[in-house]
């Protein structure tokens, strides 16, 4: 184990970065994100022995701006999971708490920026992967529009929704390192935004009760909306498309027993199913978007349960929220909002248009300024 937290799978001590923008800062790398020299096995135990033979498009980028890639992060076993228990790979730990979940999949990711181990870690986001950690390690994580960030070098759960994303521990060096990375629009339209008064999910009452605080810090009062299917249901959607893209993709590969069993679901699924579930999708695409037209953003909580421990199940709902921007493709931001009575983190995200990232942005300052919820862990103070 090469941290605390089983955050780190290889790391390269003697990396060192350029000139650029993004000079002096150090960045660690989820595991199905290539960099050349490194692992290249995206959690699976089948490709540990995989090195990467060249620069991921998104490492190019930020290696031309100057930043130094460190190492290596652990991640769910195929990016399919939101807790980071890794049956080839060991779980990682929370650094608010050892024992407890950093979320997933990119949860070494969000472990290793949380614990100061690195400046900035790169996830993925299929379904929340990138929000769902960094609300649950208490920082500030951004998922890029589907089609605004390069997926090559990247071994995807799901093309269609997939996006690399930057995890950091303030909004300034996310949205540097989000510059670098993906096309980034400058549009900063302001409406009052829409929040979900509809959805279906159970959330926890800490959380709902950091997520009314939140609502408060904002500008104005955000208009409640709702969509035509329960989000739980649209989740389950979306999860039987990454099912059926990853049972093609990994094919014969050997797998966990877990993965393998995710992995029927997409393809067991019968045709008429099948239907309703892209039909799903199609029709919340659409409403998504045409709520972020009329309204400007959504704001939601980033997910409706604090942290948990690993000796728990993984609460099925936890990408309930997350899930929407990736279906819509749009971008997503999710940051601190507050703390649970015995100090485990809770996160709020904002969805907004594509092309008004700076926008989304201004938005976030303007509440993390009046939130002001991020704080170290404990375990990383002074690091």
């Amino acid at each position: 184990m090469l941290d605390a937290y089983n955050a780190f799978l290889y790391r390269d001590d003697d990396a060192t970065g350029g000139e650029g923008a993004l000079a002096g800062l150090s960045i660690g790398v989820k595991a199905n994100i290539a960099v050349e020299g490194m692992p290249l096995h995206a959690g699976l135990g089948a490709w540990k022995s995989r090195v990467a033979e060249e620069d991921a498009e998104v490492v190019r980028r930020l290696r031309k701006a100057g930043a130094a890639i460190i190492g290596i992060l652990n991640m769910e076993e195929g990016a399919l999971g939101a807790k980071t228990d890794n049956p080839h790979f060991g779980p990682t730990h929370n650094p608010h708490r050892h024992g407890y979940s950093p979320g997933g999949s990119s949860g070494g990711s969000g472990a290793a920026v949380a614990a100061g181990l690195c400046d900035v870690a790169l996830g993925t986001d299929t379904m929340g992967s990138v929000r769902i950690p960094a609300a649950h390690c208490g920082v500030y994580g951004f998922k890029p529009a589907t089609d605004r960030v390069s997926q090559e070098g990247l071994i995807p759960a799901d093309r269609s929704l997939d996006a690399i994303g930057p995890l950091a521990r303030d909004l300034d060096t996310l949205e540097k390192v989000s510059r670098v990375i993906s096309d980034f629009g400058d549009g900063h339209e302001q409406y009052e935004g829409a929040v979900l008064a509809r959805h279906g999910v159970e959330v926890k009452p800490q959380v709902e009760k950091a997520f009314e605080r939140a609502l408060a810090g904002l500008r104005g009062t955000p208009a409640e909306i709702s969509l035509e299917e329960p989000n739980s249901r649209i989740r389950f959607a979306g999860f039987i498309r990454v099912s059926k893209a990853l049972a093609d993709d990994l094919g014969g590969v050997a797998k966990s027993d877990r993965l393998a069993k995710l992995l029927t679901y997409g393809p067991g699924r019968s045709i008429a199913d099948w239907a309703e579930d892209q039909a799903i999708l199609d029709r919340t695409a659409k409403r998504v978007n045409a709520i972020l037209e009329e309204h400007g953003f959504l704001i939601m909580p980033s997910v409706p349960n604090p942290p948990f421990p690993h000796s728990e199940p993984e609460p099925a709902a936890q990408a309930d929220f997350t899930c929407l921007a990736n279906i819509a493709g749009c971008p997503a931001l999710s940051m601190p909002m507050g703390y649970t009575e015995d100090g485990l983190p809770l996160g709020v995200q904002i969805v907004g248009s594509p092309g008004y990232e700076a926008g989304l942005f201004a938005l976030a300052r303007y509440l993390d300024n009046n939130l002001r919820a991020y704080r170290a862990p404990e375990s990383a103070r002074g690091a």
